[in-house]
């Protein structure tokens, strides 16, 4: 059996459903394609990913964790653009949903050009060229 490992979803657990799915569908533009209050996945775009924000302690119920934790979590998500006004123009509308820029997107010495934002649970974006 050759199973190739692919994300089909992210969950992210979220201590608002109702606060990350408005960030989320009205800030960002993300299809909502299920809604159950406690449970919200969104449509990421043809060739993506599925979102899904789940409540930060039945989402740590979940996996059998405890719900403390806070700071870093050791993961960012990537979103590779084609042009720098398209980073400027994401992280702009990330803002204007209610998100932090935690980097100011800028260009770097090997020709790229990126920013981080953090949404509303604090989840680390970088937006980037992709060269």
């Amino acid at each position: 059996m050759d199973i190739k490992l692919q994300v089909s979803a992210i969950m992210l657990g979220v201590k608002d459903v109702a606060r990350a799915k408005k960030f989320y569908a009205e800030g960002l533009g993300c299809e909502v394609v299920q809604d159950y209050g406690g449970f919200v996945k969104c449509d990421l775009g043809e060739g993506s990913s599925s979102l899904a924000l789940y409540e930060w302690g039945a989402a740590a119920q979940d996996a059998g964790v405890s719900a403390e934790g806070s700071g870093f979590r050791g993961s960012s998500f990537h979103f590779i653009t084609d042009s720098r006004d398209a980073v400027d123009e994401v992280m702009r509308t990330a803002v204007a949903a209610g998100g932090t820029v935690v980097r100011e997107a800028a260009a770097t010495e090997w020709g790229g050009y990126f920013g981080y934002f953090s949404d509303l649970d604090g989840y680390l974006w970088k937006v980037t060229t992709a060269g």
